[in-house]
């Protein structure tokens, strides 16, 4: 047998291609936030109608300085609820302020990085600042709606608690399934995120800072705040590379040893004469 006909096998890691799991996880950290053209359809969709709840709420209720009777009819009760417990009123709407929204999406973006996803980490961190300069800058000015002599609509605090809830919620479920026991928290988390969204509507209504309405018209904000920022990422980032599934899997490569070395031999360079 001569010997360029006794290749050393190589190792079965390195000769195996990408798996379609392994395609899909490694595209699946650096994919689009709205994956396919249904979805991002959907993503404006849901623009589209945050945008006529906020409009159309703020055009109801502009110039407002008292409760309608629908707002009436809901805050009455929670207020008297919480009535003589500011301090657990306090704690509702505790969630949406800057230190806990501000610490988990730094921990989001942080774990957004560690995967290799920049769009993702890009998206967490931009979601409750850019919804709140909105609301503060924009929104409430427009509309002048008051409580007790202050601009209320749209809640900043629903605002800002819808934002980091819809944004948890793109990339907890853009980011593919979650291994084994961890598959849980693919709707764990989002369902956290969104009834922390309650209950710091239920707090501001308690403190006499909000509308019922109010907190509906910031959580349209948020929401629609956090898809807009996705699509434009989607559209303005570059498209992800998607591994070629005939390649070994990058983190498995390794040399191949030449053609025409023997089992055992070392491995030389060969240079031709004359370099």
């Amino acid at each position: 047998m001569s010997r360029s006909g006794m290749r050393r096998p190589l190792l079965a890691d390195q000769a195996r291609p990408w798996t379609g799991h392994q395609a899909r996880s490694w595209t699946g950290r650096r994919a689009r936030l709205w994956t396919g053209y249904q979805a991002r359809l959907r993503a404006g969709g849901l623009l589209a109608g945050c945008a006529i709840v906020l409009v159309v709420l703020g055009v109801l209720f502009a110039g407002q300085t008292t409760a309608d009777p629908f707002d009436r009819a809901v805050d009455t009760p929670v207020i008297d609820w919480l009535a003589g417990h500011q301090t657990l009123a306090l704690w509702l709407a505790y969630p949406a302020t800057l230190v806990p929204a501000g610490l988990v999406s730094l921990i989001a973006a942080a774990i957004c990085l560690a995967r290799g996803w920049l769009r993702g980490a890009v998206l967490a961190l931009l979601a409750v600042p850019v919804t709140s300069g909105l609301n503060d800058a924009i929104f409430k000015h427009l509309f002048h709606r008051t409580y007790l002599g202050a601009l209320t609509y749209p809640s900043g605090h629903a605002a800002a608690s819808s934002a980091l809830a819809a944004a948890l919620t793109l990339l907890v479920l853009s980011s593919g399934p979650p291994p084994g026991r961890l598959a849980a928290l693919r709707w764990l988390i989002p369902a956290l995120a969104w009834l922390a969204v309650v209950v710091v509507a239920v707090g501001v209504i308690g403190l006499r800072w909000h509308y019922f309405t109010d907190t509906i018209g910031g959580t349209a904000l948020g929401t629609g705040t956090v898809c807009a920022l996705a699509l434009i990422l989607d559209l303005s980032w570059p498209p992800p590379r998607r591994p070629d599934p005939s390649q070994p899997h990058p983190s498995r490569s390794r040399t191949t040893p030449p053609p025409d070395s023997a089992p055992g031999e070392p491995h030389s360079s060969r240079t031709e004469p004359g370099r």
